[in-house]
């Protein structure tokens, strides 16, 4: 596979669990294709995250490696807060668009930034982090394959 270029099979686990096909079965995108606002907003219980609140919280973890891997500042996240954002006060499919548009933004920031990391830069630590970059990278594609099962079965409890 990409036995000589860690960077290479980074981006390839990434790619997968977001929005290229795999063994494993439905990544990130997959598991939101065909979702209208109405089934994304819905809540499987009271006080429980939403599907939306999913596609935001995904942004927010790509935002929060990206900024990691980049030494980028706090706070340049388009959304105010951090981890679950309350969705939706608009749910428009405008507003879902949108949503969908940040998330996809984040991750191609996210691509675009570990595609031009050297490679002997995996092993370090981002300043204040406990984790190595290339551990970072390997965790926000599990996260992605997470939260894709769980909307997989978001999906059929508030479609009953």
């Amino acid at each position: 596979m990409h036995r000589n270029d860690p960077i290479k099979l980074l981006l390839t686990n990434l790619d997968q669990a977001y929005n290229r096909q795999s063994w494993h079965g439905t990544n990130l995108r997959g598991s939101l294709r065909g979702l209208t606002p109405a089934v994304a907003a819905r809540r499987p219980r009271p006080g429980r995250h939403n599907i939306w609140e999913i596609v935001v919280h995904c942004a927010y973890w790509k935002y929060t490696t990206w900024r990691r891997l980049t030494g980028a500042k706090l706070g340049s996240f388009p959304e105010k807060g951090s981890n679950w954002f309350r969705r939706p006060a608009d749910a428009s499919a405008r507003a879902w668009r949108a949503d969908l548009a940040l998330l996809e933004h984040m991750h191609r920031q996210l691509r675009a930034t570990i595609a031009s990391m050297p490679a002997n830069t995996l092993n370090r630590k981002s300043s204040g982090s406990r984790y190595t970059n290339g551990y970072q990278v390997t965790g926000i594609a599990a996260h992605d394959l997470y939260h894709a099962g769980q909307i997989q079965l978001l999906k059929r409890l508030v479609t009953r």
